[in-house]
């Protein structure tokens, strides 16, 4: 198999899944014709709507869809995406993170798919036919813990395994403006700097992102949506050449900016 890239995808809300007027799902829907044309083996799914202490993956032969949302309109709770498990990917994940010095990793035998994760897939690989494997983020750890993850997990490029973050490049819920709203001078200080930092190749920047960036607690008032990009960053390894890929805005403060990490040669 061909060296895969890694990537970071911006899912926003969750109401992408029935909302045609959002753009980045247009961008998802054109996924396989305009971002990465290879079929992976497998793919690997680090979601921000999964937290734990312990890194986790799930160990499942079929995948549920879980709908880890309150009070939104019914047809998405109709929505299923009965994408196969990973199991094997995700024992090699376990293998891998141990090798790396992660001594405590768990397996669940149960969880199918968060929103964070069968959201955005459905739209990259509508067909639902690819094996998809989901790893947890722990809240205790910080940036630079979440690179080192995505470190260990550097060798399934090689294997066929895609190996996507998906969270959100800015996510206060408190903040939300009206859908048209222009993003307010903090959200887009932010997203200036975090789009410099990352294609400058100032992944320590970015790992520190609390002390270096610009309003990062108003971008990030909890960071869980911010961590599976730096597993995305991590696995890449450490002279990645990163692209930007997407770039739109919902809310004002919603940001849908999404990275494209390719290794160097």
């Amino acid at each position: 198999a061909k060296k895969m890239d890694t990537f970071f995808i911006s899912h926003g809300s969750p109401t992408m899944s029935i909302d045609e007027t959002v753009p980045a799902r247009h961008f998802l829907q054109a996924w396989q014709q305009r971002v990465w044309t290879q079929n992976p083996k497998s793919i690997l799914i680090i979601s921000g709507h999964w937290d734990t202490n312990v890194p986790t993956v799930n160990l499942v032969r079929q995948n549920d869809t879980i709908y880890d949302f309150y009070n939104f309109p019914k047809p998405m709770y109709q929505l299923k995406y009965p994408a196969p498990g990973a199991p094997e990917l995700g024992k090699r994940v376990v293998e891998l993170l141990k090798e790396s010095g992660f001594k405590h990793v768990k397996e669940d035998k149960k969880r199918g798919l968060d929103h964070g994760a069968w959201v955005p897939l459905m739209f990259m690989y509508p067909e639902a036919n690819i094996p998809v494997c989901q790893l947890s983020i722990q809240l205790s750890g910080d940036g630079t813990y979440h690179y080192n993850l995505g470190k260990a997990l550097a060798p399934l490029r090689e294997e066929g395994v895609l190996i996507v973050g998906s969270g959100s490049a800015t996510h206060n819920l408190r903040m939300l403006g009206p859908n048209n709203a222009k993003p307010p001078s903090w959200a887009s200080e932010f997203i200036d700097w975090l789009n410099k930092a990352i294609l400058e190749g100032r992944y320590e920047d970015v790992n520190h992102y609390e002390e270096r960036a610009p309003h990062a607690k108003l971008a990030h008032p909890w960071p869980d949506h911010f961590y599976p990009l730096h597993v995305a960053m991590g696995a890449a390894g450490e002279n990645a050449k990163a692209k930007l890929i997407h770039n739109s805005w919902t809310n004002g403060t919603i940001s849908y900016a999404s990275y494209q990490f390719t290794p160097a040669a």
